[in-house]
């Protein structure tokens, strides 16, 4: 089978009533950035970012995966589809997805604060205060901050040099590290851009636009995709 291999970021949870990382207005959810996803806003105030988070898990276990999300999922019966997601969601995975790699971590488990590789499974939406890991350090969103690595880009990169065909779902090319791992994928794979509002691009080669939210444009690059097979 084809190597497919899908980058999503936050249009695609959009719709499932989840709201983007960052609104307009620069806030999310009323905060700004730099109060609750900051390495320095935990050492400030970590009550706050804790609760914070917490809410933020209730609102993604309270969400269902949209036609978008299951649209992707089934493309696993005719193509090896690797998702690579911005998002902090698992929606992709109740969704069936089986081989989704979270670049910013993934909001349903718990990290060490001494050590982000340790990471653990959560009983419910919250991560109470006191809660610690083997290494005694209180237990935080896995998420990947402000200021903090990306572990995962390389291995995201690596993959995105494998790609047959292409994918960007719900992300702009405006922003990294969308645009740069766009980068990797070969020259003469295909490259399907689904979003509302796709900007002007020159300088990548076999572009397919599909200005459409998620859900409708997903499904379309699907059908597309099948057709292909056919012949």
């Amino acid at each position: 089978m084809e190597k497919l291999v899908v980058l999503t970021g936050a249009g695609i949870s959009a719709e499932s009533g989840l709201k983007t990382f960052r609104d307009s207005d620069g806030l999310w959810e009323g905060y700004n950035i730099e109060d609750v996803a900051t390495p320095e806003a935990w050492r400030k105030n970590p009550e706050l970012v804790q609760a914070f988070y917490n809410e933020r898990r209730k609102n993604v276990l309270d969400a269902q995966p949209n036609t978008a999300h299951f649209a992707l999922a089934t493309l696993e019966k005719d193509f090896d589809v690797t998702v690579i997601t911005q998002n902090i969601d698992d929606l992709h995975e109740r969704a069936g997805s089986t081989n989704v790699v979270h670049l910013h971590g993934v909001i349903t488990r718990s990290q060490s604060s001494k050590n982000p590789n340790l990471t653990y499974s959560i009983n419910g939406w919250e991560i109470k205060m006191g809660e610690v890991c083997e290494l005694g350090s209180q237990l935080r969103a896995h998420v990947v901050w402000f200021g903090e690595a990306v572990p995962m880009i390389e291995k995201a990169a690596m993959i995105c040099t494998e790609a047959e065909v292409f994918m960007l779902v719900g992300t702009s090319l405006a922003v990294y590290p969308a645009a740069g791992l766009l980068d990797y994928v070969p020259d003469e794979t295909p490259k399907y851009i689904v979003d509302p509002k796709i900007p002007a691009i020159s300088s990548v080669q076999n572009l397919i636009k599909v200005e459409e939210k998620a859900t409708v444009g997903v499904a379309k690059v699907a059908e597309m995709l099948r057709k292909d097979l056919k012949f």
